[in-house]
């Protein structure tokens, strides 16, 4: 499953939720919003109004979410038992 994070330069949540991704060993890609605008564009259109933003498949939210981070680290032990 590819995931993404949308995040910003600065941003205490994004940097929580990268750190959290990390230590769990999720692999994931990050896309800095304040380098690319039209992101930010985008997930605004799509309803969202705070960074982070994490897509995971079919999932997405904002904000820095420890339950829904672990989760995904869950899913690929759980999908190898």
């Amino acid at each position: 499953m590819r995931i993404t994070i949308y995040t910003r330069d600065n941003c205490v949540q994004c940097h929580a939720t990268k750190r959290a991704m990390e230590s769990r060993g999720v692999e994931f890609e990050m896309i800095n919003v304040d380098l690319v605008p039209d992101a930010a564009d985008q997930l605004r259109e799509q309803g969202f109004r705070q960074l982070p933003v994490v897509v995971a498949g079919d999932t997405s939210w904002s904000g820095f979410r420890p339950d829904m981070i672990n989760r995904l680290a869950a899913a690929p032990r759980q999908a190898h038992a």
